[in-house]
């Protein structure tokens, strides 16, 4: 999407009809008149590319966006700084393309060449400097830099192309861009997580886009403006639309071999299971022959080495008490459900969890079903699959003598919700009188104020708190942050929260 003014050359009224071009002209053009297409389809042809522009450009930007949350975290940041730096790079861009007014037509489409192969290949490049570099941040910011000042380079030569085939006056062209750029912007920003996402996957995704993109920059210039240009640039357009078509469609058929490459560099040769699922993407490696891991979203969330010392930390000092109704919050792999029905006198165990992947994982993986002591097959177990928060709005009375809240890290920015005063209100006002809800609140060590705030936001929901701590004994189990590279835990503790109502 482009926001941005231009000054336009409008013809005065009155003036005659603009000579024809000659030979040798500001396109290459051999003074022949232009294709036998109506003035008024040749408008309509580059308003509809507009539109598909607009829509690839923002899918780019998204992706950016959501594949750097996605390997660096904190999304608010990562958001923040592909967005900036691409509005900044497109006002660069408008100014740099007045250079390329007096060759619009062939400007215009190897600009849009260019876009499809920066932005096809974003996500691919992105994700491989994160796999073998380790460090992504100088990939993004070329990128966001790149693409955005190739999207700011757009609305300039479209405005001299349809000034071109339109004797419209200026303010009038102007709102049809700027129409025709918004509202395919709103498709493209609907597209990317509703269509790409689901059905292509992030990188498959982008090349799809980039292949859009290059097609119908180099079919509106080739077919509107094709006449008008010298067979030298109608073969050169020809070449570099045909290049970058191959390059796209060559890395959408590698794209599996890479992707599982990149997954062996990440997590090791014991890749077992690798699915995106509606939520996130889920991977399990080991299981067979040494300890199995449980990766969400390249998130370490479950180590078959020390897994039972978070777990019986967590469960274990909430179930002092009545515990006949157990509500446990997140838990899909099983891990809390397999401590909770270690006591006989446990009834009923609802799991509201939002990934049904995750639970089908839990379900019928051997390796981790049999870590998780086949919880779900239990008759006591109730799995629910919703967003936790929008599911305590729609219960009214208290139902659970424990609540455990086994969620994602209080550092990640998706998760904050989950630990709002708004939401611990939303669960004291399930729970029974004297039950207890225990909270993971991050590392003690690594994560203090984000492991004070919650117990700061607990008091102020109207709990009363006992902060208590859990270490590590070995690498690898870490609810939340990413494993660091060299394999050493990225947390040696983990803090909890016993809270009841004050």
């Amino acid at each position: 999407m482009i926001e941005q003014t231009m000054s336009v050359s409008v013809p005065r009224q009155g003036a005659g009809p603009s000579p024809p071009a000659q030979p040798g002209g500001s396109d290459g053009s051999y003074g022949a008149p232009g294709p036998p297409v109506r003035a008024d389809r040749r408008r309509f042809l580059i308003l509809a590319v507009v539109f598909v522009c607009a829509a690839c450009g923002l899918v780019y930007e998204l992706e950016l966006v959501a594949l750097a949350s996605y390997l660096i975290g904190d999304s608010v940041t990562q958001a923040s700084v592909v967005l900036s730096l691409m509005v900044f790079a497109m006002g660069i861009g408008s100014l740099l393309a007045k250079r390329l007014r007096c060759r619009a037509a062939v400007g215009f489409a190897l600009l849009e060449a260019a876009l499809a192969l920066f932005g096809g290949c974003s996500a691919l490049v992105l994700y491989a400097s994160f796999v073998w570099t380790g460090e992504p941040r100088f990939a993004l910011v070329g990128f966001s830099l790149a693409i955005g000042m190739l999207i700011g380079a757009e609305i300039p030569l479209l405005m001299t192309l349809i000034q071109r085939v339109s004797r419209q006056d200026a303010g009038g062209a102007v709102a049809d861009l700027f129409a025709a750029d918004y509202v395919g912007a709103l498709v493209g920003g609907l597209a990317f997580p509703f269509l790409l996402l689901p059905w292509l996957g992030q990188l498959t995704g982008a090349l799809v886009t980039g292949g859009v993109n290059v097609l119908a920059g180099g079919a509106l210039v080739l077919w509107v403006f094709g006449r008008d240009l010298t067979r030298r640039s109608r073969c050169l357009l020809l070449t570099v639309n045909i290049v970058v078509l191959s390059v796209l469609a060559t890395a959408t058929v590698l794209v599996d071999d890479f992707e599982r490459a990149a997954r062996r560099a990440v997590y090791g040769e014991g890749v077992r299971v690798a699915v995106h699922t509606d939520v996130q993407e889920v991977v399990l490696t080991g299981g067979r022959r040494g300890p199995l891991d449980l990766y969400l979203d390249g998130r370490l969330r479950v180590s078959g080495r020390d897994e039972f010392r978070y777990h019986e930390a967590l469960v274990h000092p909430a179930m002092r008490g009545p515990h006949r109704r157990v509500l446990i919050m997140g838990g899909g792999d099983g891990l809390v459900a397999r401590e909770v029905l270690r006591y006989a006198d446990v009834s009923s165990v609802t799991v509201v969890e939002l990934d049904p992947g995750v639970v089908k994982l839990a379900r019928t993986d051997p390796a981790l079903s049999a870590l998780n002591g086949h919880a779900f097959r239990d008759p006591r177990v109730h799995p629910v699959y919703a967003d936790v928060f929008t599911w305590l709005r729609g219960i009214r009375h208290p139902a659970y003598d424990v609540i455990i809240a086994d969620l994602p890290n209080p550092g990640i920015t998706a998760s904050t919700k989950l630990y709002s005063e708004e939401f611990y209100g939303l669960t004291g006002r399930v729970l029974a009188p004297g039950g207890r809800l225990a909270v993971h609140a991050g590392s003690l060590t690594s994560q203090r104020r984000e492991f004070w705030t919650v117990d700061a936001t607990l008091h102020a929901a109207g709990f009363r708190t006992s902060p208590y701590l859990a270490t590590a004994r070995r690498s690898g189990f870490t609810a939340g942050p990413d494993r660091a590279r060299d394999g050493t835990p990225a947390v040696s503790d983990w803090g909890f929260e016993l809270a009841a109502r004050s």
